[in-house]
Protein backbone atom coordinates (compact mmCIF):
# COMPACT_ATOMS: atom_id res chain seq x y z
CA UNK A 1 0.00 0.00 0.00
CA UNK A 2 2.63 2.45 0.70
CA UNK A 3 4.43 1.89 -2.37
CA UNK A 4 0.86 2.55 -4.39
CA UNK A 5 0.45 5.50 -2.44
CA UNK A 6 4.10 6.63 -3.13
CA UNK A 7 3.60 6.05 -6.79
CA UNK A 8 0.73 7.73 -6.74
CA UNK A 9 2.17 11.07 -5.36
CA UNK A 10 4.84 10.77 -7.65
CA UNK A 11 2.17 10.38 -10.80
CA UNK A 12 0.25 13.80 -9.12
CA UNK A 13 3.70 15.35 -9.03
CA UNK A 14 4.55 14.51 -12.73
CA UNK A 15 1.34 15.60 -13.89
CA UNK A 16 1.66 19.50 -11.92
CA UNK A 17 4.73 20.08 -13.53
CA UNK A 18 3.10 19.12 -16.63
CA UNK A 19 0.55 21.48 -16.55
CA UNK A 20 2.65 23.91 -14.80
CA UNK A 21 4.96 23.61 -18.14
CA UNK A 22 1.48 24.71 -20.54
CA UNK A 23 0.76 27.61 -18.51
CA UNK A 24 4.54 28.41 -18.92
CA UNK A 25 3.63 28.39 -22.64
CA UNK A 26 0.50 29.87 -22.53
CA UNK A 27 1.38 32.90 -20.78
CA UNK A 28 4.90 33.47 -22.05
CA UNK A 29 2.74 33.77 -25.63
CA UNK A 30 0.75 35.70 -23.57
CA UNK A 31 3.16 38.87 -23.63
CA UNK A 32 3.47 38.59 -27.52
CA UNK A 33 -0.31 38.95 -27.76
CA UNK A 34 -0.66 41.43 -25.55
CA UNK A 35 1.57 43.79 -27.37
CA UNK A 36 0.09 43.44 -30.33
CA UNK A 37 -3.09 43.92 -28.95
CA UNK A 38 -2.08 47.37 -27.08
CA UNK A 39 -1.36 48.63 -31.03
CA UNK A 40 -5.35 48.94 -31.04
CA UNK A 41 -6.84 48.62 -27.90
CA UNK A 42 -5.94 50.56 -24.35
CA UNK A 43 -4.90 48.73 -21.23
CA UNK A 44 -8.80 48.94 -19.49
CA UNK A 45 -10.46 47.67 -22.93
CA UNK A 46 -7.61 45.13 -23.46
CA UNK A 47 -8.17 43.52 -19.84
CA UNK A 48 -11.93 43.81 -20.17
CA UNK A 49 -12.36 42.03 -23.72
CA UNK A 50 -9.76 39.06 -22.57
CA UNK A 51 -11.72 38.53 -19.76
CA UNK A 52 -15.15 38.59 -21.25
CA UNK A 53 -13.84 36.15 -24.00
CA UNK A 54 -12.05 34.01 -21.14
CA UNK A 55 -15.84 33.96 -19.05
CA UNK A 56 -17.31 32.78 -22.63
CA UNK A 57 -14.32 30.26 -23.06
CA UNK A 58 -14.76 29.10 -19.32
CA UNK A 59 -18.05 28.12 -19.28
CA UNK A 60 -18.22 26.23 -22.70
CA UNK A 61 -15.31 24.16 -20.87
CA UNK A 62 -17.73 23.87 -17.57
CA UNK A 63 -20.61 22.89 -19.25
CA UNK A 64 -18.93 20.21 -21.26
CA UNK A 65 -17.28 18.64 -18.27
CA UNK A 66 -20.66 18.45 -16.38
CA UNK A 67 -18.93 20.97 -13.92
CA UNK A 68 -21.33 22.75 -11.25
CA UNK A 69 -21.07 26.35 -10.01
CA UNK A 70 -20.01 26.70 -6.72
CA UNK A 71 -22.54 25.57 -3.89
CA UNK A 72 -23.49 28.02 -1.63
CA UNK A 73 -21.99 26.53 1.50
CA UNK A 74 -18.65 26.39 -0.89
CA UNK A 75 -19.09 30.39 -1.60
CA UNK A 76 -19.52 30.95 2.27
CA UNK A 77 -16.29 28.74 3.36
CA UNK A 78 -13.78 30.69 0.83
CA UNK A 79 -15.69 33.74 -0.94
CA UNK A 80 -13.48 36.15 1.07
CA UNK A 81 -10.26 34.54 -0.66
CA UNK A 82 -11.85 33.90 -4.25
CA UNK A 83 -13.06 38.04 -3.98
CA UNK A 84 -9.70 38.83 -3.39
CA UNK A 85 -8.09 36.61 -5.94
CA UNK A 86 -10.41 38.25 -8.37
CA UNK A 87 -9.89 41.35 -7.59
CA UNK A 88 -6.44 41.45 -7.32
CA UNK A 89 -5.44 39.19 -10.15
CA UNK A 90 -7.75 38.72 -12.63
CA UNK A 91 -8.64 42.36 -12.11
CA UNK A 92 -5.64 44.40 -10.55
CA UNK A 93 -2.85 42.40 -12.17
CA UNK A 94 -4.04 42.97 -15.54
CA UNK A 95 -4.92 46.47 -16.06
CA UNK A 96 -1.48 47.67 -13.82
CA UNK A 97 0.32 45.27 -16.39
CA UNK A 98 -0.51 46.40 -19.43
CA UNK A 99 -0.57 50.21 -18.53
CA UNK A 100 2.91 49.37 -17.08
CA UNK A 101 3.91 47.61 -20.16
CA UNK A 102 3.52 51.46 -22.53
CA UNK A 103 5.79 52.97 -19.69
CA UNK A 104 8.58 50.66 -19.16
CA UNK A 105 10.76 47.95 -21.32
CA UNK A 106 10.06 44.58 -21.35
CA UNK A 107 13.29 43.61 -19.90
CA UNK A 108 12.26 45.72 -17.01
CA UNK A 109 8.91 44.97 -16.64
CA UNK A 110 10.15 41.28 -16.53
CA UNK A 111 12.29 42.08 -13.75
CA UNK A 112 10.03 44.26 -11.60
CA UNK A 113 7.40 41.89 -12.30
CA UNK A 114 9.46 38.98 -11.51
CA UNK A 115 9.56 40.27 -7.64
CA UNK A 116 6.11 38.43 -7.36
CA UNK A 117 7.24 34.69 -6.96
CA UNK A 118 9.67 36.03 -3.92
CA UNK A 119 6.47 37.47 -2.73
CA UNK A 120 4.49 33.98 -2.90
CA UNK A 121 7.24 32.02 -1.34
CA UNK A 122 6.92 34.77 1.50
CA UNK A 123 3.77 34.64 1.77
CA UNK A 124 3.40 30.88 1.30
CA UNK A 125 5.55 30.85 4.12
CA UNK A 126 4.22 32.69 6.74
CA UNK A 127 0.53 32.22 5.47
CA UNK A 128 -0.18 28.98 4.14
CA UNK A 129 2.72 27.35 6.47
CA UNK A 130 4.69 25.75 3.73
CA UNK A 131 7.84 27.02 5.34
CA UNK A 132 11.11 28.02 3.88
CA UNK A 133 13.00 25.33 2.16
CA UNK A 134 16.43 26.29 1.40
CA UNK A 135 16.79 24.34 -2.22
CA UNK A 136 13.32 27.19 -3.06
CA UNK A 137 14.82 29.62 -1.84
CA UNK A 138 18.18 28.87 -3.76
CA UNK A 139 16.18 28.65 -6.71
CA UNK A 140 14.38 31.74 -6.64
CA UNK A 141 17.51 33.73 -5.92
CA UNK A 142 19.39 31.94 -9.22
CA UNK A 143 16.55 32.38 -11.26
CA UNK A 144 15.89 36.15 -10.17
CA UNK A 145 19.62 37.26 -10.95
CA UNK A 146 18.53 35.56 -14.56
CA UNK A 147 15.72 37.52 -14.58
CA UNK A 148 18.06 40.22 -13.86
CA UNK A 149 20.20 39.61 -17.04
CA UNK A 150 17.11 39.39 -19.74
CA UNK A 151 16.43 42.72 -18.13
CA UNK A 152 19.52 44.28 -18.48
CA UNK A 153 20.37 42.62 -22.00
CA UNK A 154 16.77 43.79 -23.40
CA UNK A 155 16.62 47.35 -21.65
CA UNK A 156 15.92 50.43 -23.63
CA UNK A 157 16.31 52.72 -20.18
CA UNK A 158 12.72 53.85 -20.81
CA UNK A 159 11.08 53.21 -17.41
CA UNK A 160 9.43 56.10 -15.77
CA UNK A 161 8.25 56.07 -12.42
CA UNK A 162 4.93 55.56 -12.51
CA UNK A 163 5.62 52.39 -15.01
CA UNK A 164 7.78 50.95 -12.29
CA UNK A 165 5.29 51.62 -9.58
CA UNK A 166 2.47 49.80 -11.57
CA UNK A 167 4.66 47.10 -12.49
CA UNK A 168 5.29 46.66 -8.47
CA UNK A 169 1.68 46.70 -8.18
CA UNK A 170 1.02 43.77 -11.11
CA UNK A 171 3.49 42.08 -9.12
CA UNK A 172 2.15 42.38 -5.75
CA UNK A 173 -1.37 41.73 -7.16
CA UNK A 174 -0.25 38.42 -8.33
CA UNK A 175 1.09 37.34 -5.59
CA UNK A 176 -1.55 38.22 -2.90
CA UNK A 177 -4.10 36.30 -5.84
CA UNK A 178 -1.72 33.47 -5.87
CA UNK A 179 -2.00 32.50 -2.39
CA UNK A 180 -5.79 33.49 -2.21
CA UNK A 181 -6.57 31.41 -5.09
CA UNK A 182 -4.68 28.35 -3.17
CA UNK A 183 -7.05 28.91 -0.12
CA UNK A 184 -9.72 28.48 -3.02
CA UNK A 185 -8.94 25.54 -4.50
CA UNK A 186 -9.01 23.55 -1.48
CA UNK A 187 -12.78 23.83 -1.86
CA UNK A 188 -13.43 24.81 -5.53
CA UNK A 189 -12.40 22.82 -8.95
CA UNK A 190 -9.60 24.78 -11.12
CA UNK A 191 -12.66 25.11 -13.43
CA UNK A 192 -14.99 26.41 -10.62
CA UNK A 193 -12.15 28.76 -9.69
CA UNK A 194 -10.77 30.04 -12.61
CA UNK A 195 -14.45 30.76 -13.83
CA UNK A 196 -15.22 32.80 -10.69
CA UNK A 197 -12.37 35.02 -10.63
CA UNK A 198 -12.71 35.49 -14.49
CA UNK A 199 -16.18 36.81 -13.98
CA UNK A 200 -15.11 39.02 -10.66
CA UNK A 201 -12.00 40.29 -13.14
CA UNK A 202 -14.73 41.53 -15.86
CA UNK A 203 -16.89 43.13 -13.25
CA UNK A 204 -14.09 45.07 -12.05
CA UNK A 205 -13.14 45.88 -15.97
CA UNK A 206 -17.21 46.68 -16.76
CA UNK A 207 -16.26 50.75 -16.30
CA UNK A 208 -14.33 49.84 -19.51
CA UNK A 209 -16.83 48.90 -21.95
CA UNK A 210 -17.16 52.02 -23.35
CA UNK A 211 -13.49 52.21 -23.99
CA UNK A 212 -13.79 48.16 -25.60
CA UNK A 213 -17.14 49.26 -27.79
CA UNK A 214 -15.60 52.85 -28.82
CA UNK A 215 -12.01 51.09 -29.89
CA UNK A 216 -13.55 47.60 -31.21
CA UNK A 217 -14.40 49.27 -35.00
CA UNK A 218 -11.81 50.83 -35.70
CA UNK A 219 -9.19 48.32 -34.49
CA UNK A 220 -7.04 46.26 -36.73
CA UNK A 221 -8.61 42.52 -37.17
CA UNK A 222 -5.04 41.04 -36.17
CA UNK A 223 -5.26 42.91 -32.60
CA UNK A 224 -8.79 41.57 -32.01
CA UNK A 225 -7.76 37.93 -32.74
CA UNK A 226 -4.98 38.40 -30.40
CA UNK A 227 -7.73 39.32 -27.96
CA UNK A 228 -9.50 36.21 -28.38
CA UNK A 229 -6.73 34.29 -28.17
CA UNK A 230 -5.50 35.96 -24.65
CA UNK A 231 -8.80 35.32 -23.39
CA UNK A 232 -8.83 31.41 -24.62
CA UNK A 233 -5.24 30.82 -24.13
CA UNK A 234 -3.36 32.29 -21.53
CA UNK A 235 -6.63 33.32 -19.08
CA UNK A 236 -9.09 30.20 -19.65
CA UNK A 237 -6.50 27.47 -20.77
CA UNK A 238 -3.74 28.92 -18.98
CA UNK A 239 -5.35 29.71 -15.68
CA UNK A 240 -6.93 25.58 -15.37
CA UNK A 241 -3.63 24.28 -16.06
CA UNK A 242 -1.92 26.76 -13.34
CA UNK A 243 -4.75 25.47 -10.63
CA UNK A 244 -4.41 22.01 -11.69
CA UNK A 245 -1.03 22.36 -10.80
CA UNK A 246 -1.43 24.95 -7.33
CA UNK A 247 -3.82 22.20 -6.21
CA UNK A 248 -1.12 19.83 -6.03
CA UNK A 249 2.07 21.71 -5.19
CA UNK A 250 3.32 24.50 -3.25
CA UNK A 251 2.60 27.43 -3.98
CA UNK A 252 6.23 28.83 -3.36
CA UNK A 253 7.77 26.04 -5.36
CA UNK A 254 5.22 26.64 -8.71
CA UNK A 255 5.59 30.52 -8.50
CA UNK A 256 9.33 29.72 -9.03
CA UNK A 257 8.41 27.92 -12.30
CA UNK A 258 7.17 31.30 -13.32
CA UNK A 259 10.60 32.44 -14.05
CA UNK A 260 10.92 30.78 -17.14
CA UNK A 261 8.28 33.03 -18.78
CA UNK A 262 10.41 35.58 -20.07
CA UNK A 263 12.88 33.20 -21.42
CA UNK A 264 9.89 31.70 -23.46
CA UNK A 265 8.01 35.05 -24.20
CA UNK A 266 11.52 36.16 -25.93
CA UNK A 267 12.05 33.32 -27.55
CA UNK A 268 8.14 33.67 -29.13
CA UNK A 269 8.90 37.05 -29.25
CA UNK A 270 11.85 36.32 -31.68
CA UNK A 271 9.93 33.53 -33.51
CA UNK A 272 6.77 35.68 -33.81
CA UNK A 273 8.14 39.15 -33.97
CA UNK A 274 11.51 39.18 -35.49
CA UNK A 275 12.41 40.25 -32.01
CA UNK A 276 15.86 39.62 -31.63
CA UNK A 277 17.08 39.18 -28.64
CA UNK A 278 20.96 40.23 -27.55
CA UNK A 279 23.46 37.58 -26.75
CA UNK A 280 23.47 38.17 -22.84
CA UNK A 281 19.55 37.06 -22.95
CA UNK A 282 20.60 33.87 -23.35
CA UNK A 283 22.42 33.55 -20.31
CA UNK A 284 19.54 35.19 -18.33
CA UNK A 285 17.63 31.98 -19.39
CA UNK A 286 19.90 28.82 -18.69
CA UNK A 287 19.92 30.91 -15.63
CA UNK A 288 16.01 30.87 -15.10
CA UNK A 289 16.09 27.15 -16.04
CA UNK A 290 18.84 26.34 -13.52
CA UNK A 291 16.84 28.24 -10.57
CA UNK A 292 13.45 26.21 -11.60
CA UNK A 293 15.33 22.85 -11.61
CA UNK A 294 17.24 24.00 -8.00
CA UNK A 295 13.68 25.11 -6.57
CA UNK A 296 11.94 21.72 -7.43
CA UNK A 297 14.10 19.44 -5.91
CA UNK A 298 12.43 17.91 -2.39
CA UNK A 299 13.39 19.77 0.49
CA UNK A 300 16.11 18.80 3.22
CA UNK A 301 13.20 17.68 5.20
CA UNK A 302 11.73 15.21 3.31
CA UNK A 303 8.27 16.69 4.18
CA UNK A 304 5.44 14.84 2.28
CA UNK A 305 3.60 16.51 -0.37
CA UNK A 306 0.57 18.32 0.01
CA UNK A 307 -1.79 16.80 -2.71
CA UNK A 308 -3.45 14.75 -0.86
CA UNK A 309 -5.03 17.58 1.84
CA UNK A 310 -5.28 19.54 -1.37
CA UNK A 311 -7.39 17.36 -3.28
CA UNK A 312 -9.22 15.58 -1.03
CA UNK A 313 -11.51 18.42 0.20
CA UNK A 314 -12.44 19.86 -3.08
CA UNK A 315 -16.14 19.44 -4.00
Amino acid sequence: MEAAGNLEVRTRDYAALGAAGITVLLWGSAFVGIRSAGRSYSPGALSLGRLAVAVAALAAIGLARGERLPSRDALREVGIPLLVCGLLWFGAYNVALNSGERRVDAGTAAMLVGVGPILIAVLAGLLLREGFPRSLFAGVGIAFVGIVVIAIASSTHTATTTGVLLCLAAAAAYAAGVIAQKIVLRRLTPVQTVFSCAVIGAVVCAPFAPQLVHQLGPAHGGSTGWIVYLGIGPTALGFITWGFALSRTDAGRLAATTYLVPPVSVLLGWAWLNESPASLTYLGGALCLAGVAVSRRPSATGRPAPAAADTGSRS
